[in-house]
Parts: structure tokens; sequence; C-alpha cells
């Protein structure tokens, strides 16, 4: 681990080299490479530059007591040899997670989709508090949010949505959110107060750009039609809404709320590389998500992760058993400590996994 350490550091140190070098500073797209790199090693080096405080500093106060000619430095030496090992011991448990392989799609902006479940409108209205339990929690990390697709219901819920989410790390802080979500309340219909229980699918996948996924424009089908909703100057008047297939996979994806065919189709196009994108990679990794199965999940949109229970103010997230009971603050963006205890549990599957 450490002469890997040593590589990063020297690596690192070689990259803010080149930062100042002319020749990297003229080649636009170099130099954005050298400062990603950069950024992706910064972590871990600075990490390590504290270990290596710690382990000089170790060292120095095993030597002024090993001396023991100094009776009142040898006790301070004592008091801070007992906090140093400390530090330096956690410094080597988060090093050994900075050394973990990096999801290459961590950095990516996230295309969410949203789906009604089971339980018939109350599954709608449960949609819509999802959405915007996400675009809440994108506004707290000061993401950018877009809506690209919603089909909505006449009472306010959601039977599907799409929205895209832009922002440092959103995939990382996003991805383990796919699944099905459980929501056990009394909805407002409910005139004997009974506690209904539905669901609602979330699905969350890295933007792909045109480098990362390449789609041959044979294997699409487009159609254009007129778009739908509660009007306005262009609804119903132009053919501005696409929909797109790809013929292979057979995924289609449809855009009708930009007011133009082409930004419809701009913003088609990107969920559907996204989809293109997330149907491959999950049937490369299944037998490698499988095996994560029992700690932070597939990722698969038929499995249940996490259930909201109004009555108790709780909620729980199947996947490693941990419940909280904020649930209004939960629903109101505040997904901190859940996405770190999430984040955390896939560090210590693939710390395991070494």
């Amino acid at each position: 681990m450490w002469e890997k350490l040593k590589k990063l550091k020297d690596r690192f140190d070689e990259l803010t080299r080149q930062l100042s070098d002319p020749d990297v500073i003229a080649d636009t797209v170099r130099w954005q490479s050298v400062v990603k790199e950069r950024s992706s090693l910064e972590s871990a080096v600075a990490l390590y530059d504290e270990w290596l405080e710690c382990d000089k500093s170790e060292r120095e106060c095993r030597e002024i007591i090993e001396d023991g000619s100094d009776k009142e430095m040898c006790a301070l030496a004592r008091e801070e040899l007992t906090s140093v090992e400390a530090r330096k011991e956690k410094l080597e448990e988060e090093l050994k997670f900075e050394l973990l392989p990096k999801d290459p799609d961590d950095d990516k902006n996230v295309i969410m989709e949203f789906r009604a479940g089971a339980g018939g409108e109350e599954a709608s209205l449960f949609a819509a508090v999802l959405l915007r339990m996400y675009t809440r929690f994108a506004e707290r990390m000061r993401w950018k949010v877009k809506q690209i697709e919603l089909n909505a219901t006449d009472l306010g819920g959601v039977k599907e949505a799409v929205i895209g989410i832009s922002g440092k790390g959103a995939y990382s802080k996003l991805k383990y959110e796919s699944g099905v979500h459980r929501v056990q309340r009394v909805p407002e219909t409910e005139s004997q107060g009974r506690i209904h229980t539905s669901t609602a699918t979330v699905a969350v996948m890295p933007e792909m750009d045109d480098v990362d996924v390449k789609i041959d424009e044979r294997d699409l089908k487009i159609d254009t039609y007129r778009s739908g909703g509660a009007g306005g100057q262009y609804v119903n008047k132009t053919e501005s809404a696409i929909r797109i297939t790809h013929l292979p996979t057979g995924i289609v994806v449809t855009c009708q709320d930009e007011k133009s065919q082409a930004k419809n189709r701009e913003s088609a196009m990107k969920v559907l590389k996204a989809r293109v994108y997330d149907h491959f990679k999950n049937k490369a990794e299944s037998e490698y998500a499988a095996g994560r199965k029992s700690l932070i999940g597939t990722g698969d949109r038929s499995e249940r992760i996490r259930t909201y229970n109004y009555p108790q103010g709780r909620v729980t997230d199947h996947r490693i058993n941990r419940t909280q009971y904020d649930l209004e603050d939960f629903l109101d963006g505040d997904l901190f400590e859940m996405t770190d205890a999430l984040a955390l549990a896939d560090k210590n599957a693939l710390l395991a996994q070494q």
C-alpha cells in the first residue's frame, strides 16, 4: 500500500509541475486532462501527507521517550504519542478506502427517472414526493436540476418523470438510490384512517457524453408528434414532441417539455444515451452486482430498497438495515446521513473483496 501511495504522490507532484508548463497551458485539452487527473489524486495525497507527518511525530516521540533524560519531556511525548498513534491508525483506514478502485462515473451528471408503482393514485402522489425530495437534495448540494419529462395526474401526482441533475459528484451521491421505494401512510382519500402501502420506482443513470456512448443513427427510429398538456402557444399546434426508439435494445424515450423539436430531440438523446449505457453496464456487471447485493444492492429497479413510514416518522434502508426517525427532514432533502452510510457500506464491501 505504501509503495502505491508513494507513486501516487510522485505522480501528483509531476502533474502539479505540468500545470505551470507553458506547453501544457497552451493545449486546452491536455491542460484539462492534467487538472482532472490531479484532482482525482488530491484527496489520497493529502491524507498520505498527513500520515507522513504523523509518522515523523511518532518517531520523534519515541526517541524522546527512549532517551529518558528529561522526565517532563517524556511525559509530554507519551501524551502526544497516544494522540498521534490514534490519528495515524484512522488515517490508515481512510487511505485503504482511497486506494479502492474508483467508479469512473462518479463525477458525471445524472439522469433520474421516477415511475409510480403499485397503489394507484397514491403511488403517483408518492412519486411526486420523491421527485420533490431529490430536487430539494440537489438544491442543498447546489446542483442544477432540469425537468426533461413530466407526466402528471390531475391530483398532482406523477405517473412518470425524468430530470437531469448537474453538479460535482452528483452520480457518486445518488447512484445508490435506484430501486423500489415503499411508502406506508394514510391517504387523504382514505375515510377509515387505514394505512396503505404504495410504491414508486427510481432509476439513477450517469449522463453520457458522445465520447462515452456511440449510437448509430441507423439504429434509431425517430417519430414526431404534437405535444399534449395544459395548453399554450405551442402545445398541440406544432409537432415538437419527439419519440426515439433504439432498435437494438428496444429502449424508447419521449420528450415534449421543450417548445422546439430540436431541443426536445437533444434532451431525448441525453436520456437515451444514459439508458443505453445503463442497459449494457448492468448486463456486463451482473455477476459483480450479485456478489454485492447483500450490502448495497444491485441497483436493479425491481429491488425494494427503502420504506418511508409516516405514522412512525421513520425511514428504513433495507440494504444496510439503517433506520432514521427524521422522516420530515428526510423528505425535505436531508439525505446526507443516509447517502454517507450507503457509500461507507459500499466501500467496506469493496474492501472485503480485495
